[in-house]
C-alpha cells in the first residue's frame, strides 16, 4: 500500500471516501499543506501530520467518534489507536544514595532493568498509579515526596508516543519482587543504575537527582 497521511487538528481527522468507506488520504488527495511529524505504528506506512488551516475544521469527524462509526476502513481505526499517547508513571526511590531498580520477566521490560512503574489506569491519578505499581511490582507501600519530571518520546520500536511522569517516593520496608512480572528488585548505586537502565528518559531522571555524581566518563557506555 502507498503511504497514507493521518491528518489531525484539535482532535478532528481528515478522511476521504473510498468506495463505501472513509479512509486515510494519500498525500496527493490532500487539498491543503501539511507538516509530517512522525510515522505511526500501523500495518501500512502512515504518517501523523499537522495541517496548515485558516480555521477550525468543524466538518471533519472527531477521533472520539471513531469507535461508533461503521463506515471506516480498518486502517483509520489502527491509526487513531496508534496516535493516542501512552501515559506511564515511574517511581524514583532513594535510600542511602542508592536507587531502587527492577528487572522485568515479561512484556516490554523483560530482562531489562528499569525504575518501578507502569501504565496509568483509566480514571487513576498519576500519584495513585505510581504507588499501585510499587505495591504490584515490589510489594511495598510508599509516600510521594514530589514530582521530579515529566518527559515524552516516540518509541524507537513501538512508534508510540510515551508520556512519562517521574515521582520521588519514600518506600516502607524492603522490596519483595512479584514473580509474576518482576525477576529481581534491588537498590544500586546511582552511577551503576545509569549503566544498567537502557531507557533514555529513565536515565535523564536518574541523572537529574544524582547531580554531581556523574562525570563525563561515567556517562559513557
Amino acid at each position: 500500500m502507498n503511504t497514507r497521511y493521518y491528518v489531525e487538528s484539535d482532535g478532528r481527522i481528515y478522511l476521504v471516501r473510498r468506495g463505501e468507506a472513509l479512509d486515510l488520504p494519500s498525500p496527493d488527495e490532500i487539498p491543503f499543506d501539511v507538516e509530517p511529524i512522525a510515522s505511526l505504528h500501523a500495518d501500512a506506512p502512515v504518517w501523523f501530520c499537522v495541517p496548515r488551516l485558516d480555521g477550525h475544521p468543524h466538518e471533519w469527524p472527531s477521533k472520539d467518534d471513531v469507535p461508533s462509526m461503521g463506515e471506516l476502513t480498518p486502517l483509520v481505526r489502527t491509526a487513531v489507536h496508534a496516535s493516542m499517547p501512552r501515559v506511564v508513571v515511574e517511581g524514583v526511590c532513594l535510600r542511602d544514595e542508592q536507587i531502587l531498580l527492577v528487572k522485568g520477566n515479561r512484556g516490554l521490560t523483560e530482562d531489562r532493568w528499569t525504575l518501578p512503574g507502569g501504565f496509568l489506569r483509566f480514571g487513576e491519578s498519576p500519584r495513585d498509579g505510581v504507588l499501585r505499581e510499587l505495591r504490584e511490582e515490589a510489594g511495598v507501600g510508599g509516600t510521594i515526596e514530589g514530582l521530579i519530571d515529566v518527559r515524552s518520546k516516540l518509541g524507537q520500536h513501538t512508534r508510540l508516543h510515551w508520556v512519562m511522569l517521574f515521582y520521588r517516593v519514600r518506600i516502607d520496608g524492603e522490596p519483595v519482587p512479584n514473580p509474576d512480572e518482576i525477576a529481581e528488585a534491588r537498590f544500586v548505586d546511582l552511577v551503576e543504575a545509569r549503566k544498567l537502565v537502557s531507557d533514555e528518559l529513565m536515565c535523564h531522571a536518574i541523572e537529574s537527582i544524582a547531580g554531581g555524581e556523574f562525570s563525563e566518563a561515567s556517562r559513557r557506555p
